[in-house]
C-alpha cells in the first residue's frame, strides 16, 4: 500500500487535511516538529523532524507527498527564505531521490508572476514562485495548487479555478483548499497541472479530474 507524507502537517491547512485523507482512506505519515500536536488524530505515522535540518529520512516508505508547510505571517523574510523557498527545494530533491510518484505543493495566488502584485508580501510570492519552478523542472510529477485569500470559514465545496476579477472575490477556506488536496490524492490525477483555487459555484469533484 502506498503512503503519503504530509509536510506542515501541524499548520492551518495540514491539521484540517490529515483526517479528510484518513477518512479517504489514504496511509499518512505526518511530519511535524511538534508531535504533540497531532495527539488527537489517530491512525496514522507521526515522525518527528524539523524543516531547516535534514528531514529526508521521513520519505523512507512514501510515494506521495504534501507540501503545505509555511513560514507564517508572524515571522520575517529570514523563515519565508527557509521554510517557503529552501525546504521545498530540499522535499522535492528528496522527492526525486526517493522516486516519489506525486508531489502536491501548496503555493499562493500571486506565485505566477510576483511583479504583477504591488503587495508587501512580495518576498513570500517570490519565495513561492521559485519552488514551483523548482518542482516543476525537478521532473517529479506534481500538482501545484495556488489558492487565493485564505479563510477560516467551514468551506462549501464549490470552487472556481478561474481568478475573479475583483479581489474582493479572491479568496478561499483553509477547509475547501484541504478538500481539492484530498481530492487530488482521492483521484491521481491532476498531475503536471497548475491550479488558482477560489470560492466558487462549481463542485470541487467537477473541476478537479
Amino acid at each position: 500500500m502506498s503512503k503519503t507524507l504530509v509536510i506542515g502537517s501541524t499548520g492551518n491547512i495540514g491539521l484540517l487535511t490529515l483526517p479528510m485523507l484518513k477518512d479517504a482512506g489514504i496511509e499518512l505519515a505526518a511530519l511535524a516538529r511538534s508531535p504533540d500536536k497531532l495527539a488527537g488524530i489517530s491512525g496514522i505515522d507521526v515522525i518527528e523532524g524539523d524543516l531547516e535540518s535534514d528531514f529526508e529520512y521521513a520519505f523512507k516508505d512514501c510515494d506521495r507527498v504534501v507540501f503545505t508547510a509555511g513560514s507564517g505571517a508572524s515571522t520575517g523574510p529570514d523563515k519565508t527564505l527557509l521554510i517557503d523557498l529552501w525546504a521545498a527545494c530540499k522535499a522535492v530533491d528528496y522527492a526525486r531521490k526517493h522516486h516519489v510518484k506525486h508531489f502536491v505543493i501548496v503555493s499562493s495566488r500571486g506565485a505566477d508572476n510576483p511583479d504583477a502584485i504591488d503587495s508587501p508580501i512580495k518576498p513570500y510570492l517570490v519565495a513561492k514562485h521559485m519552488a514551483d519552478e523548482y518542482l516543476i523542472r525537478s521532473g517529479v510529477p506534481y500538482t501545484i495548487l495556488r489558492p487565493g485569500k485564505l479563510t477560516d470559514d467551514g468551506g462549501t465545496g464549490q470552487i472556481t479555478t478561474r481568478r475573479p476579477e475583483n479581489p474582493d472575490a479572491q479568496s478561499i477556506s483553509r477547509t475547501d483548499v484541504a478538500k481539492v488536496i484530498t481530492r487530488v490524492l482521492q483521484t491521481g490525477q491532476s498531475k503536471n497541472v497548475t491550479y488558482e483555487l477560489y470560492k466558487g459555484e462549481t463542485a470541487i469533484a467537477d473541476l478537479i479530474a
